[in-house]
């Protein structure tokens, strides 16, 4: 229930207001049976405005310190990312990324859409980063069709580290799905595993018109730390199924 208010009248309204949104392709997404919805992942405004501009609720998974934090704050945050169809997943666990595989896989069986960030988390600097295998690996398991979605314009409304949102255009581009049948029975192969995720992150750079960067946004991020640019909790992005280590 708190999903379609959030949607239609405590949320929903401001979001048109600031991002004049519209989406392009929506047909592409079935009315009705599992799918994997990839998105690029520009700023925290990705995940309010896909779900406000398609019909149908999708199911995001977020880091379970979302739904853990303390005092009123806490409960405050944990009611607006349970309400706004976000799961919570433990990452404090070396099997964080096979939990986050279980949880994928429950909701795809239950029918839903399913939302995923294949670059696992934010892009630090608005380029197209490589992609985690996760989504790969659910895809030759559920047999779920991946579409591909860009967010265009979500940066400008939300840019990275600020608290403050600005008006500006916010654009969806969703692609046809993506068929992997023909690599049926071949899940555990990190050649179809990578061959995957890269088709579909070339699919969103050419929907989104992003440069695209043979690196982990993730890497990236802890390099530029290195070099003296602090990431803030705010550029950190909710879970995928996949961890740098387990990626090829």
């Amino acid at each position: 229930m708190w999903y379609w208010l959030f949607k239609y009248i405590l949320i929903g309204p401001l979001l048109y207001a600031i991002g004049r949104p519209s989406i392009e392709g929506a047909e592409h997404i079935p009315e009705e049976g599992e799918a994997i919805l990839a998105s690029n992942h520009l700023a925290v405004a990705d995940s309010l405005y896909l779900p406000l501009m398609v019909r149908r609720r999708i199911t995001f998974l977020a880091k379970s310190e979302y739904f853990t934090t303390p005092g009123v704050k806490g409960k405050l945050l944990k009611f607006f990312y349970a309400g706004s169809g976000q799961v919570p997943i433990d990452r404090s666990s070396g099997a964080a990324a096979e939990a986050a595989m279980i949880t994928g896989r429950r909701i795809l069986a239950e029918g839903k859409l399913l939302g995923l960030y294949p670059e696992g988390t934010r892009s630090p600097d608005g380029r197209l980063f490589k992609g985690k295998t996760g989504i790969a690996r659910l895809a030759l398991e559920t047999g779920a069709p991946v579409i591909p979605v860009a967010m265009i314009g979500t940066e400008r409304v939300n840019p990275p580290g600020s608290k403050m949102w600005k008006p500006a255009k916010v654009r969806i581009r969703v692609g046809k799905p993506l068929d992997f049948s023909r690599f049926e029975g071949m899940r555990g192969t990190r050649f179809v595993e990578r061959a995957i995720t890269d088709e579909v992150l070339y699919e969103l750079m050419k929907l989104s018109g992003q440069e695209y960067v043979d690196i982990y946004a993730a890497t990236y991020k802890a390099g530029q730390a290195q070099n003296g640019h602090k990431t803030s909790p705010s550029e950190q992005g909710p879970v995928q199924p996949d961890t740098p280590a387990a990626a090829s």
